[in-house]
């Protein structure tokens, strides 16, 4: 992981440069920044945790990873983002449960543990940020559970697929991709592809997916 020297974070969280707090100052002008290129681990599963991570560009996608090999994407972090997992395992002292990884060249900042604890005893405001970034991740967590218990997968299916392609009409992603996205195995989704394929919604490419009737698959998404 490179460092650069210089960062301005007062633009990437202007809610907290707006406050007057020494302590603030103090961590986010000290904070080290790191570069990480696209593809890259930013934290492996079982890892101990030594900063937190506060994300100045790019996007992390967190995942978890079964015994059995089934992963899960739990949520994506972009600019402005903390990772609720790394809040988690610096207050319980430990170790990260699932596995990050870079989807695009990621700059981010990173203040110890030892400093983060420190911070949070000393300032009220950092304690507020922290805490309100936690809470809106964890109710992504818990409306994601939600969806993967009780939702069906051929809406959440249809739903995914709308969200990927946009305004294209094709989609670069695998069987497998889309499994772990959704929390799925491949063969399940292998199925459902190839019932919407079977209705005329879309036809089924190696390493693609091509939608011929979008409206049939937002008539389902909602």
């Amino acid at each position: 992981m490179a460092k650069t020297t210089s960062i301005h974070w007062q633009q990437v969280f202007p809610q907290l440069s707006e406050i007057d707090d020494a302590v603030i100052n103090s961590i986010f002008n000290k904070a080290g920044i790191i570069n990480m290129p696209a593809k890259a681990t930013a934290f492996r599963q079982g890892d101990t945790c030594s900063n937190y991570l506060l994300i100045v560009s790019g996007r992390i996608k967190v995942l978890t990873r079964a015994e059995n090999g089934r992963e899960i994407v739990l949520y994506r972090l972009s600019d402005g983002d903390s990772c609720v997992l790394t809040t988690s395992c610096l207050f319980g002292s430990a170790r990260y449960p699932a596995e990050g990884i870079t989807e695009t060249d990621v700059v981010a900042l990173a203040i110890p543990a030892t400093e983060f604890h420190e911070a949070i005893q000393q300032s009220k405001s950092f304690r507020e940020f922290v805490f309100g970034s936690f809470s809106s991740h964890l109710g992504s967590l818990i409306a994601l559970v939600e969806e993967v218990a009780f939702g069906k997968l051929d809406i959440r299916l249809a739903r995914h697929l709308i969200e990927l392609g946009g305004d294209n009409d094709s989609i670069d992603t695998t069987h497998q991709q889309l499994a772990t996205e959704l929390g799925s195995a491949r063969e399940v989704i292998s199925r459902q592809l190839k019932d919407f394929e079977s209705k005329g919604w879309l036809k089924l490419h190696r390493g693609s997916i091509e939608i011929i009737e979008k409206q049939a698959l937002i008539d389902l998404a909602s």
